[in-house]
């Protein structure tokens, strides 16, 4: 299982990707709003999403799990 962690404190604004979607290194899963800004939080490697772990609204800090992915490998 890959963990895919917020760099920053943030608001939730945007699922982008669900359960089951298959992402590509760098494809954005969910996007962070801080300090007015839009930040994606990107798959650090090719798989297939498991698990979304916030929902919009979330306050996530740095760190935070906000997704599980699957490799290649399950």
């Amino acid at each position: 299982m890959i963990e895919v962690k917020a760099m920053m404190v943030g608001v939730v604004i945007r699922v982008d990707a669900g359960p089951g979607t298959e992402v590509a290194e760098d494809q954005p899963i969910v996007t962070l709003e801080s300090m007015k800004m839009e930040l994606p939080v990107p798959a650090p490697r090719p798989g297939r999403v498991r698990e979304i772990r916030v929902q919009v609204g979330d306050v996530v800090q740095e760190g935070d799990v906000v997704a599980l992915l699957e490799d290649e490998a399950g």
